[in-house]
């Protein structure tokens, strides 16, 4: 660790010219992390005594950044310019800008929000943004129409993507629904996403700007919607329906059953078309995450014009359950083909899509003849298949699930690209020289991950505005690489568009010991691999928030019951972080579940991630379908668990190129379905 930081150390006292900082900033780690605390701890007083011992000190714009933000909102303008100017350059500095822009927004304070603005490097805070669209049209409010609109789009899209109530976008709206540049529609949609999505204030906050008379209303649907819907309201105004499908979707998400058999029973008749369709296809969905048999029925209801790229896509899931029926891949087909533009390019769906395109025109000729009278026909591709081939090969690589799996749909065996020329000695000199770099593996190794992993992204996610180079994250991932700072080493050459550097995205750490302990208890070493830069990307002291430890991210109540199950003795949960332990106890444990789904690669990824009951009950019960794997890891009911299983697979595929196999992903993932009846009983000992 020592060596590590004085490295990092030598890096920044060559930039920044600090010549005694090394001494100086080794005595006051100390003292950052204190500060580090206190912030945490919203102790004014303790960060403004602490912040005179950091100056000089490698990390001083954190210091100054925390003493300074937990006192933002009672600073003076001018304490606030002369913080951002003692740190000048900085993410520091670009994150006290961002939290200062977000209060002179809510301030009103235009003419100092613009000031601020044009400064603004980060750039990727919604809020921020819709005031600056919001300032932006009070000033050009007699501006041309088209880029009114597309001003009006992209708050709207800012909106729709925020998960907390918060007032920029809010305000934004309410503006350009005054202004009529956007309709009432747009505003309930926000409100029904937000009901969706359990977020009550961001609810109320729509339905505020567009019906401000039903504040009563939405708290009342949001606190029992199946009172409200039983309650004496008549759909006698367009306002009274929209909250009646709001109602319906909050009902949805605990009763979905209940909120369909009240829609069509009294509330169908009484809705538009687009407001029926809206809630039939939150109640398909909700439907779909508990896989019952119903969601396909309830999704028949909705019309696909009426549904957002969301409720499209799990109408989709719902008809992939059903693609041993001929009828399925026609509606995946037709969901897919209503998505918008930007939903229709998701890999997800371009394979899909693919897919059903080739599984609707089996048993037909390949071929067709362009010209039927002539004595020697021109033959051509059915133009379904050929739309087929060209999205196949617009996603094919060995960069994602999806991508992989397209690159098998049309024959090919996956193959490494070509590794890029290493990078120059300049280029790595600029790397190890690069003052946001070198902060942020000095925080990262003095226990600040956190501040140094969000200061490494933004110092490499400045590619993206003009900054780094594709050979420039190449050298930033290859330094990260050289400090065996893992994550930062993967993530960051992942950015790369044309280079793949699969030594730089696919590491091997440990790899004695993991291919050892994989071979020694019959696992396939790339599996292992692959779940392991999923789960932990390499950190041997990673710690999740519920309490997962290591490199295999064991949790300790499954860590102890595994330790005794392989006879590992005087095992304690401190031993977690020890890096042959949590190796032997979590291939231990994923080699138990893995022999427990007998062997299906797919569901024991998900019982490592969601526990082994969840799985059980995922791939259905006797008599249901039997489904193949990629079908069935896109209908996971929860997300980080669908997301997982994807991951796992496609980096197991990836590491078993790297180990000198010719693995299949389509094999890997195999076909799933309810536990064959010749199957043992599951052992449900296993945590």
């Amino acid at each position: 660790m020592q060596i590590f930081k004085s490295f990092i150390l030598a890096g920044l006292c060559g930039v920044l010219m600090l010549g005694a900082a090394l001494a100086q900033t080794q005595r006051g780690d100390d003292v950052i992390l204190e500060m580090s605390d206190a912030f945490k701890r919203g102790d004014k007083t303790r960060l403004r005594a602490l912040l005179p011992q950091v100056r000089g000190h490698a990390l001083e714009p954190w210091g100054v950044y925390w003493e300074m933000k937990a006192r933002l909102s009672e600073s003076s303008a001018a304490e606030v310019q002369a913080a951002m100017q003692s740190i000048a350059g900085t993410y520091q500095e670009d994150r006290l800008r961002n939290d200062w822009l977000l209060l002179l927004g809510a301030r009103r304070d235009w003419s100092a929000f613009s000031a601020e603005y044009a400064k603004y490097r980060m750039h990727d805070d919604r809020e921020v943004r819709c005031y600056a669209l919001h300032l932006d049209r009070l000033r050009h409010a007699a501006g041309g129409a088209a880029s009114g609109e597309a001003a009006a789009q992209e708050v709207l899209r800012n909106w729709y993507g925020i998960r907390d109530a918060e007032d920029g976008c809010t305000l934004a709206a309410a503006a350009l629904l005054e202004a009529k540049q956007i309709s009432n529609l747009d505003v309930w949609k926000e409100a029904r996403l937000s009901i969706e999505g359990n977020r009550p204030r961001a609810a109320a906050n729509a339905v505020a700007i567009v019906s401000p008379e039903s504040a009563v209303a939405i708290g009342e649907i949001n606190a029992n919607p199946a009172r409200y819907l039983s309650s004496r309201i008549v759909a006698n105004s367009n306002v009274r329906k929209e909250l009646i499908t709001l109602a319906l979707i909050k009902m949805a998400s605990n009763d979905a059953e209940g909120a369909a058999t009240a829609l069509e029973s009294k509330w169908s008749v009484f809705l538009s078309a687009e407001e029926r369709s809206w809630a039939w296809g939150v109640i398909g969905k909700q439907t779909n995450l508990k896989l019952s048999s119903q969601a396909s029925g309830y999704f028949a209801n909705a019309s696909n014009e009426h549904l957002n790229d969301d409720l499209l896509g799990w109408k989709a899931r719902t008809a992939l359950r059903a693609t041993s029926a001929a009828q399925g891949w026609p509606v995946v087909l037709a969901a897919v083909n209503a998505m918008s533009q930007e939903g229709k390019k998701d890999s997800t769906w371009a394979y899909w899509k693919a897919r059903a395109l080739r599984e609707i025109a089996r048993g037909k000729p390949e071929m067709v003849n362009t010209t039927p009278q002539s004595a020697t026909p021109t033959l051509i591709l059915r133009p379904e298949l050929q739309e087929a081939q060209n999205l196949l090969e617009s996603i094919a690589s060995v960069r994602g699930f999806y991508e992989i799996l397209a690159t098998e749909e049309l024959g090919r065996k996956v193959a490494l690209p070509g590794i890029p020329s290493a990078t120059s000695a300049i280029e790595k000199e600029a790397a190890r020289l690069n003052p946001g770099l070198n902060r942020a593996l000095y925080a990262i190794a003095i226990g600040l991950r956190s501040d140094g992993v969000r200061e490494w992204n933004y110092t490499t996610n400045l590619h993206t505005r003009g900054g780094m180079s594709e050979r420039d994250l190449l050298a930033a991932a290859d330094f990260a690489c050289s400090r065996e700072v893992w994550d930062r080493c993967i993530n960051t050459s992942e950015r790369t568009k044309e280079a793949f550097h699969p030594d730089q995205r696919f590491p091997m750490p440990f790899r004695d010991a993991v291919v050892k302990r994989s071979k020694e208890i019959n696992l396939d070493p790339a599996y292992v691999y692959g779940l392991i830069r999923q789960e932990s990307r390499f950190i041997m002291d990673a710690r999740s928030v519920v309490g997962a430890s290591g490199l295999m991210q064991v949790m300790p109540a499954t860590a102890r019951w595994t330790a005794n199950k392989i006879g590992m003795s005087g095992f304690t949960i401190s031993q977690l972080n020890d890096r042959d332990t949590n190796i032997a106890i979590g291939t231990a444990y994923l080699k138990l579940v893995l022999d427990d789904f007998q062997g299906s690669s797919p569901l024991a990824a998900a019982a490592y991630n969601a526990g082994p009951s969840r799985p059980r009950s995922w791939r259905g019960s006797a008599g249901g379908p039997i489904m193949e794997g990629a079908a069935w890891a896109e209908n996971v009911p929860f997300a980080e668990t669908r997301d997982y299983v994807k991951k796992v697979a496609a980096n197991a595929t990836v590491y078993g190129l790297i180990l000198g196999g010719q693995p299949s992903l389509k094999n890997r993932m195999g076909t799933i379905g309810p536990r064959e009846s010749s199957a043992a009983e599951p052992n449900r000992d296993i945590p």
